[in-house]
């Protein structure tokens, strides 16, 4: 009787584990359904979606993407002015940082010319410091412009007195270089002032 009790509660456990996988089953497959119900009924919303209601997405998308770029353009604008305005206050710093030897040295021999009454002394000292100071523009890109025999050039002279009777190989030509012009990186800066023959 113990054995029938046992193989009727086998059975009856055998039935119940395929009655529940039945439902299993029968659960995943309703699932299943629903997902692609509910596909189905996303994908006929989207084909039965209003135009007007698209092209106003459509809309506020764009919107939205030309604010973004906006402020991006804005927040450049900015970024450059500030470069700009730091390049104008830090520009000449090299330019000065080139120079101040050059002081250093002029301190030094005023400071050496008070204990001499040499000229000779005083004359080879400023002559030593002039030709520094020619080294220091031309490692910055300043040069002198040459007038030496040169043809009367608009872009590189000024004109500040013409020279009569000087003859025919001599007209147009730079007679004297009163003040001495320079460039900076092939650009003028300051015209030389020149006598031109007439």
């Amino acid at each position: 009787m113990d054995e029938k009790k046992i193989n009727i509660e086998g059975e009856e456990e055998v039935k119940q584990n395929a009655e529940a996988s039945e439902e299993t089953i029968v659960n995943e497959e309703k699932t299943s359904e629903n997902i692609e119900n509910a596909q189905a009924e996303e994908v006929a919303e989207a084909e039965e979606k209003d135009p007007l209601e698209a092209a106003q997405e459509e809309i506020a998308h764009l919107k939205e993407q030309m604010l973004y770029k906006a402020a991006e353009f804005d927040n450049y604008r900015k970024r450059t002015i500030k470069e700009k305005a730091e390049l104008l206050l830090n520009g000449a710093e090299k330019t000065v940082v080139a120079v101040l030897p050059v002081l250093d040295d002029m301190e030094r021999a005023i400071a050496e010319g008070k204990k001499t009454d040499d000229p000779e002394v005083l004359r080879e000292g400023m002559e030593l410091i002039y030709q520094k100071f020619i080294k220091v523009l031309e490692g910055l890109n300043v040069k002198a412009i040459d007038t030496t025999d040169k043809d009367f050039d608009v872009d590189m002279h000024e004109a500040i007195a013409m020279v009569p009777g000087m003859g025919d190989d001599k007209k147009g030509k730079v007679i004297d270089c009163v003040l001495t012009g320079y460039t900076l990186n092939d650009k003028v800066i300051r015209h030389a002032k020149v006598a031109v023959g007439q």
